[in-house]
């Protein structure tokens, strides 16, 4: 049975960049979207994610009061937080949200992809 990888994140690009290469190169994936907290709270039981790709900065609620809110309805799910501000937050701050990464959209892709394979527990594409 695949993977379900769940991607919140405001941004129509960044979620097409995430769900493309999470596609691409890691086996048995499939990927759900939503573009806002209030959208993946809504969306969370439905989806019935293996893991959570979330934004920090988005409209509604942001990214940990979304993460506090998804960690109640799922709290075995692991969050990674996805952030262009990942030098102004501590992972152990986010700790307390539920949040278990935190990676910089700065970083290459490569890196989001290292830790979703490290918390789905699937291999990377044969091709990639």
């Amino acid at each position: 049975m695949p993977k379900r990888i769940f991607i919140v994140d405001d941004s129509k690009i960044v979620r097409e960049l995430v769900r493309s290469s999470l596609e691409t190169q890691v086996d048995d994936i499939t990927c759900a979207e939503a573009v806002d907290g209030l959208d993946a709270i809504r969306l969370a039981k439905e989806v019935d994610p293996d893991l959570i790709i979330l934004d920090l900065c988005m409209p509604y609620l942001n990214g940990l009061e979304t993460a506090a809110a998804l960690h109640g309805m799922v709290p075995r799910v692991p969050i990674i937080l996805y952030t262009l501000h990942k030098d102004v937050i501590s992972e152990a701050r986010v700790r307390v949200f539920g949040i278990c990464s935190v990676v910089s959209k700065m970083d290459q892709i490569e890196i989001l992809l290292e830790e979703t394979l490290k918390f789905v527990g699937v291999a990377k594409a044969a091709s990639a």
